[in-house]
């Protein structure tokens, strides 16, 4: 397992918040006591060529501007840096996965599955992941590049950057109705499964299931995972029923699957985020499941 994180993401935000430093400030930390042997990198930020894959210059030339981009999107001290290095981590989590490191994930924070083409939103200031997507698309051998996203929230800049781009899927399952209200039907390249609150947890993991058959499906070359830990029982911002137990049945499909993969952290506001993030990484990692 290859773990991409910058300390630097811890340096910004609040506590008064979800989305906050102590996500990442207890997870990194039980990682490295638990799976001693793991692979941690900490790589160079973005770049604006990079960033512009998935953004309008417009957008970047916002991130540099102070002041809040709605209620839930703070106008944070030196954001936008913050946000080209947790970009960096998804991009370098994917050039991983795809020289064959094996399983690899980016830990960083801010999220990004809601940023839009043109819009900071929703805790997300850049979409790392769908940037991710597209710089794939120019590396030797990467031609089908799917996404599939099991945060609690539907991935609406996601499904935005990549609808109707050729050879990209992307597969979300959210709670509905649920923030940004996005997501209820599949169209073109991008397949939807929105799942009613406090639906069981079987019924949940069968939509995860025939998201993740449709994923398989597509053929990829490379299979980039939202990784969002919100959709569990704990959480305190959604009303969702899945246990650390389902997390690790999601990792173990990875496991199983022979094609490239790469994750990207996303939502997950649990004070049990660590226990989950854990549970998901241990099942996916070949070592970890064989030892």
């Amino acid at each position: 397992m290859v773990l991409f994180h910058d300390p630097l993401c811890l340096e910004y935000g609040s506590s008064a918040r979800p989305e906050q430093p102590a996500r990442l400030r207890h997870t990194t930390p039980l990682l490295h006591e638990r799976h001693p042997a793991w692979i941690w990198e900490q790589p160079n930020p973005t770049t604006t060529t990079q960033a512009a894959l998935a953004h309008h210059a417009t957008h970047l030339d916002r991130l540099e501007q102070p002041g809040d981009f709605d209620a839930d999107t703070p106008g944070f001290d030196d954001i936008a840096q913050h946000a080209y290095r947790a970009a960096g981590c998804a991009v370098a989590a994917t050039e991983a996965a795809v020289a064959g490191r094996g399983p690899s994930i980016s830990l960083m924070r801010p999220p990004g599955h809601h940023a839009t083409r043109e819009q900071a939103m929703g805790f997300c200031y850049l979409n790392h992941i769908a940037m991710a997507a597209l710089h794939a698309q120019t590396l030797p051998g990467i031609k089908r590049v799917a996404v599939w996203d099991f945060d609690a929230h539907h991935g609406n800049g996601t499904e935005a950057i990549l609808a109707g781009r050729p050879d990209t899927l992307f597969a979300s399952v959210h709670q509905s109705p649920g923030y940004p209200g996005t997501g209820l039907t599949s169209f073109q390249n991008c397949f939807n499964w929105p799942v009613a609150p406090q639906t069981s947890r079987e019924n949940h993991l069968a939509a995860l299931r025939e998201s993740f058959d449709r994923v398989v499906a597509f053929d990829p070359d490379l299979v980039l995972v939202s990784a969002g830990f919100d959709a569990y029982s704990g959480d305190p911002i959604t009303d969702m029923t899945l246990e650390k137990s389902d997390f690790a049945t999601l990792g173990t499909w990875l496991r199983l699957l022979s094609t490239s993969t790469a994750a990207v952290l996303e939502g997950g506001y649990s004070d049990d985020l660590p226990d989950l993030v854990d549970a998901f990484l241990t099942a996916w990692d070949n070592e970890s499941a064989t030892a």
